[in-house]
């Protein structure tokens, strides 16, 4: 009987040393920012965009998605294949898209995770060549109500910097360690 109650004690005192650390790391987790005050990007996926299961409510914005408002980020997706590029901007989504606005009109394919990419100022004239597969575009998140001069309305934009296109244009046409170009 002293033995077990000995045994106990040893794992009670052993537990504690191990919990106290996990419990204080926990804590720090909970308080810290999402995301650090620097410049680095934090990987976004569309499957965060959206608090999950949809309530009565329709669609939530999630508490990621929210904190990263204002906050670079990175995100991977497809670009929206356009009849009618608009200059300055295009659609990034989570599975390819072709949209035909003579056709539809405003009756489009666009989901719900839709984010509005929109160029630098200095490049606001530019058409954005559509780019089949996966892209990967870094910039700054802003969430909420914006309606475009077409009376689009977006939820989601990512800004992107001054040659941010080119970047990403150099960075696929490198080969990969298989002599592949992405």
């Amino acid at each position: 009987m002293r033995l077990a109650r000995r045994a106990a004690r040893s794992i009670a005192v052993l537990c504690a040393a191990v919990a106290l650390p996990l419990v204080a790391s926990v804590a720090y987790a909970e308080s810290a920012p999402i995301a650090a005050a620097s410049d680095v990007a934090s990987d976004l996926k569309f499957s965060q965009f959206f608090k999950s299961p949809i309530g009565p409510a329709g669609l939530e914005l999630s508490d990621v998605l929210r904190a990263a408002d204002g906050r670079p980020v990175r995100l991977v997706g497809y670009m929206v294949a356009q009849e009618q590029a608009k200059p300055g901007r295009f659609w990034l989504t989570p599975r390819p898209v072709r949209m035909s606005e003579h056709a539809d009109g405003e009756a489009d394919d666009l989901p719900a995770a839709a984010v509005t990419v929109l160029l630098d100022p200095s490049q606001q004239e530019r058409l954005v060549a559509h780019r089949d597969g996966l892209v990967a575009l870094t910039g700054t998140l802003s969430i909420g109500r914006v309606e475009d001069e077409s009376g689009r309305v977006s939820w989601i934009r990512l800004q992107l910097p001054a040659g941010a296109l080119e970047a990403q244009s150099a960075a696929a046409a490198q080969p990969d360690t298989h002599g592949h170009r992405h």
